[in-house]
């Protein structure tokens, strides 16, 4: 091998690793950006970023958009924290998929009245479309309320039993100090003289 080949492979073997680099790098940065695009948070603010900057009857679209979105938002977040507080596991997260998939399907309708150019027509649609998301909000009200039961259930129930064990506790605590008394009684020792009260203290600090 001379050395111009030598040279030859040498770039070659460059060049491809350069190309790898570069693949590599416009797919990590093709990922991130379809990574930040789905990112709820950085949607939510662009629509409302839009829905703030637009006029007319866009602006009505894109506002029903955000109260979709909203309603989405809170009733996913309700779901995920019964979930994992173990206090919701059977149907709910099932109905809420369903609410989901319909708001899905009328946040497409939205998207489409968007694009819609004849202001006439546009406005027409929107009553109905205020009627869906106002439905959707309903839903997912109920669903809310149905967590937030089922949440209270439970921390009433728990603290029930807190306060079942407290109480036995101080009984057990009370009748402890009871035997000391009467056990210093009989042993002719002073008995255990009990804390100054707020009126006791109060009482002496008036005498002369």
């Amino acid at each position: 091998m001379t050395g111009i080949e030598a040279i030859l492979i040498g770039l070659g073997a460059i060049v491809l690793l350069s190309i790898g680099i570069m693949v590599t790098f416009v797919l990590i940065v093709r990922a991130l950006v379809r990574r930040v695009r789905s990112s709820r948070a950085v949607g939510s603010t662009a629509l409302r970023a839009r829905a703030r900057m637009s006029h007319g009857p866009q602006r009505m679209v894109l506002a029903l958009r955000v109260r979709l979105d909203d309603a989405l938002h809170s009733g996913s977040a309700a779901i995920a924290l019964a979930v994992d507080s173990g206090g919701s596991r059977g149907e709910l997260p099932r109905l809420f998929r369903r609410i989901s998939e319909e708001g899905g399907v009328l946040d497409l309708q939205l998207r489409l009245m968007e694009s819609e150019t004849n202001s006439g027509v546009l406005a027409d649609e929107i009553p109905a479309a205020r009627r869906r998301v106002e439905q959707v909000e309903v839903l997912v009200r109920r669903v809310r309320d149905a967590v937030a039961s089922g949440l209270s259930g439970t921390t009433d129930d728990a603290l029930s039993a807190l306060g079942s064990d407290v109480d036995r506790e101080v009984a057990a605590l009370q009748s402890g100090i009871e035997e000391l008394q009467a056990l210093n009684r009989r042993d002719g020792r002073v008995g255990v003289t009990p804390p100054p009260t707020t009126s006791t203290v109060r009482d002496e600090g008036n005498r002369p």
